[in-house]
C-alpha cells in the first residue's frame, strides 16, 4: 500500500491495512467515505456531491418519493431529471454519469462493502485514470463503468 502514500492518498501514521476497503473504513483514504448500508440515496446525496466538488455541489434535489425504489427529481442548470434509485450505489452511478465530463468534479469509486458499510472513494480524474491503468481498482464494483466514462469524457 506504499503507492497510496506516494500519491498523497493516505492519511494518518502507521501501517496501512492491506485492503482498500479497510483503509476506507478506517478513514485512511483521502476522499474516502463510509456510508451505512441502510442509508437511502436522499440521505446521502448532499455528502456525495460535496465530496465530488465542483459543479456537482450545485446539484439540486427538487423532490423525493420514498419507497422502493426511491424517486429523486434533480436539477442541474437547465437539466431536470427523475432518477429511480434502488440504493446508494445506483445514486453513485447516476452522479458519475452526470458529471463525468465536468472539469474539477471528482468521480466516485464503489470499493465495495466492509463492516456493514458501503466504501466509496472520491477521486480526481487524473488520479483515477492512473489507478485504473495500474490495475489498483480492479476490485471496485464500478471499475468497468468508470473506465467507459473516462474514455467517453476524453472523446467527447
Amino acid at each position: 500500500m506504499k503507492w497510496l502514500r506516494e500519491l498523497g492518498l493516505a492519511r494518518g501514521r502507521g501501517a496501512l491495512p492491506r485492503r482498500l476497503l479497510q483503509c476506507c473504513h478506517q478513514g485512511r483514504l483521502v476522499g474516502g467515505l463510509s456510508i451505512s448500508l441502510r442509508a437511502t440515496p436522499d440521505e446521502v446525496v448532499g455528502a456525495l456531491t460535496h465530496a465530488m466538488g465542483g459543479a456537482a455541489a450545485q446539484l439540486k434535489v427538487l423532490d423525493v418519493r420514498t419507497g422502493a425504489p426511491v424517486v429523486m427529481e434533480v436539477a442541474h442548470g437547465e437539466l431536470k431529471e427523475k432518477w429511480e434509485l434502488s440504493d446508494v450505489a445506483a445514486l453513485v452511478h447516476n452522479l458519475d454519469d452526470l458529471f463525468h465530463a465536468s472539469p474539477g468534479v471528482k468521480l466516485l469509486v464503489v470499493l465495495g462493502e466492509w463492516e456493514d458499510m458501503l466504501q466509496l472513494w472520491a477521486l480526481e480524474r487524473e488520479v483515477l485514470e492512473k489507478l485504473l491503468a495500474g490495475r489498483r481498482l480492479d476490485d471496485a464494483n464500478n471499475a468497468a463503468v468508470l473506465r467507459r466514462l473516462l474514455s467517453s469524457g476524453r472523446d467527447g
